[in-house]
Parts: structure tokens; C-alpha cells; sequence
């Protein structure tokens, strides 16, 4: 993943920060090195913007570690959007998680006003067990915590998402049951969206 920053400039300077590593790129120096010198930059300026690159290197070391990564399980259908909410409800029970939260994103902004914004929600739901199991392999699994659904609705589509445990860690047994639970997850979604 990458992030790019952009500024107004004459040359069109940006940043570039790779957050899969602790690689950066400065492709905005040519604006320090020739508009800075140029316009006549005061220290201060130049002192904000190291530091202002400094903390972005530092972000993108602790966003997420080397040996994993985050992956997405997604699915589509042409069944009503209620109804795959309704099956996408019952799958996370019948797999013995409990819902924690359900956010209705597109419900609540048509209840201030916009009538005609299309549905959003996210369903986090998770199972007491499999938790304790992931804590106590690697406390750092928190941050997976809860298992998240995101839907939405297109035009003729309703489309579902689960985002899935890393299984490329450097711990064997959190591998193992993570692949478990991502099993479990893909079937909870393509039970919701089956037609």
C-alpha cells in the first residue's frame, strides 16, 4: 500500500510513502531543493517539513509488520440488499459468533436528509474462544479484533466484504487457526450472497 501526498507547486511535487515498507520517496525535495532556494524559504519552513516527512517515515515502520498481511474476502449478488443483511446476520450466529456492533452508515445519513444515499453497513461480530486462543498465541492479534463484514449497494448489486486474518506471520499455530477462522469468515459471506 502507498500513500502520495500532493501540494501545490510549480513542479507538481508529492510525496511518496511506501507503508509496506520503510521505504520513501521524496519526489517533493525538487521542490525544496529548487522553489525553496528560489522564493528564499526560511529555515523554519524547511525545519517543518523534515520533521513533517521524518514522522510520516516513522508511520509507515509501525502500520503494519514485515511478515504479514491484510487481505480481503469480497462477494457479489443481485439479491435484495435486506435480505442478504438478513442471511449475512444469521451465518456470523449459525458460525457461533455474537455481533458486537452494526454500524447502519447509509441509514443514518438518510435520516439526515440525503433520501437517496444508497446503503453501507459493517457488521463486527466476534467468537470469545477463537479470541482468547489468538491473544494468547500473539497479544499483537488484537488489532484483527473484531471480525468485520462492510456491504454495500450499487445499482443492481449488493456487494459483501470481510477483511481476513494475516496467515503469513512468523507464528506457525497463529497461521493455523487464522486460516480456520478466514475459512470460517468466506463461508459466513458466501452463505449471505448465495442466490
Amino acid at each position: 500500500m502507498e500513500l502520495v501526498l500532493k501540494w501545490g507547486c510549480k513542479n507538481n511535487c508529492r510525496m511518496r510513502v511506501n507503508l509496506d515498507g520503510v521505504k520513501i520517496y521524496l519526489a517533493a525535495l525538487c521542490c525544496v531543493l529548487s522553489e525553496g532556494s528560489k522564493v528564499g524559504w526560511p529555515n523554519k519552513m524547511l525545519e517543518r517539513f523534515i520533521v513533517f516527512t521524518s514522522v510520516l517515515f516513522l508511520a509507515s515502520c509501525a502500520v503494519i509488520s514485515q511478515s504479514e498481511s491484510v487481505q480481503y474476502y469480497q462477494m457479489e449478488t443481485k439479491k435484495p440488499y435486506d435480505e442478504v443483511l438478513v442471511e449475512l446476520e444469521g451465518a456470523i450466529a449459525d458460525n457461533n459468533f455474537r455481533i458486537t456492533g452494526h454500524s447502519r452508515v447509509g441509514k443514518v445519513i438518510r435520516d439526515r436528509g440525503d433520501k437517496d444515499f444508497p446503503d453501507y453497513d459493517t457488521i463486527q461480530f466476534c467468537n470469545l474462544t477463537y479470541a482468547k486462543f489468538l491473544l494468547q498465541m500473539a497479544p499483537e492479534a488484537i488489532r484483527h479484533m473484531p471480525c468485520t463484514v462492510f456491504m454495500y449497494k450499487t445499482k443492481d448489486r449488493t456487494i459483501v466484504t470481510t477483511r481476513l486474518l494475516p496467515t503469513d506471520t512468523n507464528n506457525k499455530e497463529l497461521n493455523e487457526l487464522s486460516f480456520t477462522i478466514n475459512e470460517m469468515l468466506k463461508q459466513i459471506v458466501d452463505f449471505a450472497v448465495e442466490e
